[in-house]
């Protein structure tokens, strides 16, 4: 007897969660950063072209905004976007450590200037300290 076709499971989505509007600009960022990493060499030669250039720059560095513009176009795909997607969540734990150790640095900065000047405690501040110190 033949064994049942199984139809294989569809991959994880390759966007997991909804951003919000920050994350998303983030993500935006790291996307345009990414294509403009892969066409330097043409926004360099272009904006070579058009140094000390106005208006003339226009069909003076044509060939060079041509090729520069030919190399973002081909590098902006959709799947460019969801590698830089990609990269956005891979660095969101070392993003999450950067911020909580400028949070403690932070921290400690207005307990040495508290300790320094004399003055007393903010109220909730020591509460506060002490969570910090048993999360450690």
């Amino acid at each position: 007897m033949a064994a049942p076709k199984t139809t294989p499971l569809p991959l994880p989505s390759r966007n997991p969660l909804p951003l919000s509007a920050g994350q998303e600009q983030q993500v935006r960022d790291l996307y345009y950063k990414r294509v403009r990493g892969y066409c330097a060499n043409e926004i360099r030669d272009f904006a070579a072209c058009a140094l000390n250039r106005t208006i003339s720059a226009t069909w003076a560095c044509r060939a060079q905004r041509l090729s520069m513009n030919k190399c973002m176009i081909g590098h902006a795909t959709q799947e460019e976007q969801d590698a830089a997607r990609e990269e956005w969540f891979a660095s969101r734990d070392k993003r999450i450590e950067e911020r909580e150790a400028k949070e403690r640095r932070k921290i400690e900065q207005e307990k040495f200037h508290r300790e320094w000047w004399g003055l007393p405690q903010a109220e909730g501040q020591g509460e506060k300290e002490e969570a910090e110190t048993e999360k450690r």
